[in-house]
């Protein structure tokens, strides 16, 4: 069995998906200060809940760049005089007995 090789995500996707991973740790360690803050009582709990909401904002904002910059490698890679937004994302593969299409005049 040959084992297909993956190809490597572009270098703007790769960015953009290791800032939404640096997103996603801040927000879960700003959780966990703010449960641990509410837990014991402390004055901690405002600045902590302000930063998870921040938090939560910028891991969304940096979700919505990781779709963006894959659409937009995704139309790179496209054939470059396509007519429509799909046309070359698909491979073309014709069968080996496929006939033509009879002509309407």
């Amino acid at each position: 069995m040959a084992r297909r090789r993956r190809n490597r995500l572009p270098d703007e996707v790769r960015a953009a998906a290791v800032r939404a991973g640096l997103a996603f740790a801040f927000t879960v360690v700003t959780v966990i200060v703010a449960v641990l803050a509410s837990w014991s009582h402390t004055n901690l709990i405002v600045p902590a809940l302000a930063m998870m909401a921040m938090g939560v904002f910028v891991l969304v904002w940096c979700l919505i760049d990781v779709v963006v910059s894959r659409q937009v490698a995704a139309s790179r890679r496209r054939a470059p005089n396509s007519s429509g937004p799909l046309d070359g994302s698909r491979e073309r593969t014709r069968r080996p007995n496929a006939r033509p299409s009879p002509h309407r005049g």
